[in-house]
């Protein structure tokens, strides 16, 4: 039962972490690089950005950042907020506040003429 489980995690988290930017204690700035990155570098047309307790401020300005400044035709396509249950090495759980931002750039096209 345990095997089913863990795999069962591994495919999902295969699935989405290329395109998912978690946001932790680094300047605001840090983050909004990653995600012009993996918008202009590697193509994608959907970045999301998660975070979770105190670093969901830095991830909302990351957000606004990238939508203003950097990347101007970035568009939000989702805001999912929720609570998350932590357990620390004493055994005890705790619940915290998570956030996952949805961005979205549409692909340009090109006109031949």
């Amino acid at each position: 039962m345990s095997e089913e489980t863990k795999e069962a995690q591994t495919t999902e988290k295969s699935r989405t972490d290329e395109n998912v930017i978690y946001v932790g204690h680094k300047p605001p700035m840090s983050y909004v690089l990653a995600v012009v990155t993996q918008f202009q570098g590697s193509g994608s047309d959907e970045v999301i950005i998660k975070a979770r307790g105190k670093s969901i401020s830095t991830a909302v300005d990351t957000a606004e950042i990238v939508r203003n400044r950097f990347i101007t035709d970035a568009k939000l396509k989702e805001i999912k907020i929720g609570t998350e249950s932590i357990t620390n090495e004493e055994g005890r759980t705790s619940n915290v506040s998570s956030i996952e931002i949805y961005l979205t750039k549409k692909k340009h096209k090109k006109t031949e003429e």
